[in-house]
């Protein structure tokens, strides 16, 4: 299908209810977005290449001497809408049916159905999730699974944001003058185009989640699609609110600036603790003095971690908007209820902390958790927010840079591989969210398994037994990790699986001589 300029084409199959999602208005619509946009993004993802040039030539990440009056000036974000205000939990997932139900009705505040981490990006995922949401968002969305359990939205239902893909990835599916258009571009606009007069309308409005974000030239880009969308479909000003996960290190030095950005149509800002961490092993890639260790000592409790969601909360509060905490990954363990126990404590103990710190809200990736975290944001923060509270943490850039201490393990290597191979086996099939040893694993937590792969290996590091990490040991453990798995699904499922094709993708890009900016890249074109 074409546009009538002849410029954009859909190259996905377009039957059944996506052809009224993909109508000649709304790809007319697309390619206004496209055509004025596009050239910008590009350059912005050549300003990525060309900054991460300066930081492997030995540059640091630092807070911009040029937007220093923007930090130290009186402003705030514009009035938080109505239902906006209590986002006391919120929960995530990616955009398949029934997903979508049990979320909005899971007795969280606040639903982000995700196109981007939690989402392989397949173009039935792609083009089937944009017409789920436009059903649940004119509620008239069900589900019946195989067993034949019927689904359907409770009367009252979480506030719906949705998160479209990061600037950096593509839809091959779409293209513009030939070239695969920005994936986030276009899952904004055919989302913004079917749902936001509908959203205003039910009293809510187009709410985002914006990822991955690694300067404030990059928010202004959002703010001018959204300004620029509002203005083409007549909807009033400021009606799109976004909410900016703070999930590179590189935007961790620029809050203030990114909300100065999207001050008219700002929701706040959000931790993405685990791309976080993923960004800080990737911005410094090439340097062995930052090599961190096992991906579980990395907590939110080691000091970068801690001041990077204390400098959010004094930043969000001092502009009068939501600083939400972080994604709590576990999941309910049924066969085990003393290791359940310890999973509920964690999240617990997570959750104490980010509301006694200041945060306005938290994330959980189940339905199970939605309770343990409204109870406790319930006993410790008694209003619908506490904006109002600015601690004043005093957070410096060398807080932000401290390399967290602990010890590299064979478990912790073994560990790593094996939920690289794994999720990586469900992403290649179309399934970007995959419990993985009890905890909820998506594209953030792949990204910190592999990166940390390739840190350790070619930095040679030591575990702590005294081994050095080497090609041969990495080998060796690679090869025994789909061993495993292949023992531990059976044959039958492991050859009917794609085990052997993660295994060669997560191979190639740890023994990469260069690192792999993204997995989920690398692994596009095999969807």
């Amino acid at each position: 299908m074409f546009s009538r300029s002849k410029r954009l084409q859909v190259l996905g199959a377009l039957e059944g209810p996506r052809r009224q999602l993909f109508s000649q208005e709304a790809l007319d619509f697309v390619e206004a977005i496209v055509e004025r946009f596009e050239p910008r993004r590009r350059e912005l993802l050549d300003a990525r290449k060309a900054y991460a040039q300066e930081l492997a030539a030995g540059a640091l990440p630092h807070f911009l001497p040029e937007t220093s009056a923007i930090r130290e000036g009186d402003w705030r974000v514009a009035p938080i809408p109505a239902d906006l205000a209590d986002r006391r939990v919120e929960i995530t997932g990616p955009v398949d049916r029934k997903m979508i139900i049990n979320a909005l009705n899971s007795g969280a505040q606040v639903f982000m159905a995700d196109f981007e981490d939690s989402n392989a990006p397949s173009w039935d995922n792609i083009a089937d999730g944009q017409v789920n949401l436009r059903d649940a968002v004119r509620r008239s969305i069900s589900f019946i699974s195989p067993e034949g359990k019927q689904y359907q939205l409770a009367e009252r239902t979480a506030v719906l944001f949705v998160r479209p893909r990061g600037l950096h990835l593509p839809e091959k599916h779409v293209l513009f003058d030939g070239e695969a258009v920005g994936g986030g571009l276009l899952d904004f606009a055919i989302y913004f185009f079917h749902n936001a007069s509908t959203l205003l309308a039910n009293g809510s409005g187009p709410y985002f989640y914006l990822p991955k974000l690694q300067s404030y030239l990059e928010a202004r880009l959002w703010n001018e699609v959204f300004v620029f969308a509002q203005n083409q479909l007549s909807i009033p000003q400021g009606s799109i609110r976004a909410t900016v996960l703070i999930e590179t290190l590189l935007a961790a030095f620029q809050m203030d600036e990114i909300l100065f950005e999207l001050k008219d149509h700002s929701a706040g800002l959000n931790c993405g603790r685990w791309d976080y961490i993923f960004s800080i092993i990737k911005t410094f890639a090439g340097r062995r003095s930052f090599t961190l260790p096992n991906r579980a000592e990395v907590t939110m409790e080691t000091h970068c971690m801690r001041s990077y969601s204390r400098l959010l909360i004094d930043t969000c509060h001092r502009r009068k908007v939501h600083a939400m905490g972080g994604m709590a990954a576990q999941i309910p363990i049924k066969r085990d209820p003393e290791a359940n126990q310890r999973a509920l404590d964690k999240v617990r103990a997570d959750k104490l902390r980010e509301v006694l710190d200041g945060h306005d809200g938290t994330w959980v990736a189940h339905p199970g958790l939605v309770p343990i975290a409204r109870e406790i944001f319930d006993a410790k923060m008694p209003g619908a927010n506490q904006i109002e509270r600015i601690p004043g943490y005093g957070i410096t850039g060398d807080d932000l840079l401290k390399v967290p201490s602990g010890s590299i393990t064979e478990a912790g290597v073994r560990h790593n591989i094996d939920v690289s191979i794994q999720y990586m086996e469900a992403w290649l099939r179309g399934n970007g969210c995959v419990p993985i040893y009890d905890l909820m694993e998506d594209a953030a937590t792949a990204e910190i398994s592999r990166s940390q792969l390739w840190q350790w290996l070619h930095h040679e590091a030591s575990l702590d037994d005294g081994r050095k990490i080497d090609e041969a040991l990495m080998s060796d453990w690679l090869e025994q990790g789909l061993e495993k798995l292949k023992a531990a699904v059976g044959e039958a499922s492991f050859e009917a699986g794609k085990y052997r094709e993660a295994a060669a993708l997560v191979r190639r890009i740890v023994f990469a001589e260069t690192y792999t900016e993204f997995l989920t890249l690398a692994a596009y074109d095999a969807l």
